[in-house]
């Protein structure tokens, strides 16, 4: 979105190339902002703004922000790219959030229901359930872990490809496995996928569409954050891979029925005696 302002904004009108330029400037801030509000912080009208968004090929402002948004939704190369030497703590703060929040929203409108479907479908009949990532995915893989396990699920979360190579071979045919991989091209991922699938065991994998790993699981829950893997590191992304371990875990223990809702409530109640009581 924001390539394509630069490069139709000698084609839009003078007022329009004044929201044109405020939107380059501060592209987070307008993702926060009504018409209304931009219309006045910018000093044009209503209609100005939505003739502008219309000359991007949006159908309104609401278009506009969501498309905008998912361009927002890239790497961090160890500080967010928009960070600026001079930026305050509250900027850097607001930046790094902001560019969080577009990552999780580009996820949510592109979820394949259908393979989600699938997925959950997959890990509700599964007797055993495996999380296999390195790196942080492999982090991920752990939170996945906890999830399930309180659903009174056998699961267990590798991180070293020895032990989830030789776990991946002790598999069997209705056991599953959620494999983690931000670009779907680590090897021993890879290799671990096709030895569980040779075992017999089902394959959910949360990685990037058109990867490997995509092409050589059950089930691909593609996730596409713009990030480059190779060079960035990959804040936005892990954090749209959370989310989808806790969409699995709510469809699974809502499929499994309200016996494993009551499990839930168990497991919370075991921890009580762990806190200092609520004095409020």
């Amino acid at each position: 979105m924001l390539t394509r302002i630069r490069d139709t904004r000698h084609e839009l009108r003078k007022s329009e190339r004044t929201v044109a330029d405020f939107v380059l400037a501060q592209p987070n801030t307008v993702i926060t902002l009504s018409i209304a509000d931009l219309a006045a912080t910018i000093g044009v009208s209503q209609p100005t703004v939505a003739r502008f968004c219309h000359a991007l090929g949006c159908t309104g402002y609401r278009d506009f922000k969501l498309r905008l948004a998912q361009s927002l939704a890239s790497g961090i190369p160890f500080v967010h790219r928009d960070v600026n030497p001079d930026d305050s703590i509250a900027e850097i703060g607001g930046k790094v959030f902001d560019c969080s929040i577009a990552a999780l929203i580009h996820t949510r409108n592109r979820i394949d229901a259908a393979a989600l479907g699938r997925a959950v479908a997959i890990l509700s009949r599964a007797a055993r359930i495996e999380f296999y990532g390195q790196g942080n995915s492999g982090i991920v893989a752990q939170d996945g872990q906890h999830k399930f396990f309180r659903l009174n699920v056998h699961t267990v979360a590798y991180s070293d490809p020895h032990v989830h190579g030789m776990a991946a071979t002790l598999l069997h045919a209705g056991d599953a496995v959620v494999a983690i991989s931000g670009s779907g091209r680590s090897l021993d991922i890879l290799r671990s996928v096709a030895l569980a699938r040779a075992a017999g065991a089902s394959v959910v994998a949360i990685t990037a569409s058109g990867s490997p790993l995509a092409r050589d699981c059950d089930v691909a829950l593609c996730i596409d954050v713009a990030e480059d893997l190779d060079v960035y590191t990959p804040m936005s992304s892990r954090l749209a891979h959370l989310a989808m371990i806790d969409v699995l875990a709510v469809g699974v223990a809502l499929t499994r029925g309200p016996e494993f809702v009551a499990q839930l409530q168990k497991t919370k109640k075991s921890l009580q005696d762990k806190r200092v009581p609520d004095s409020g």
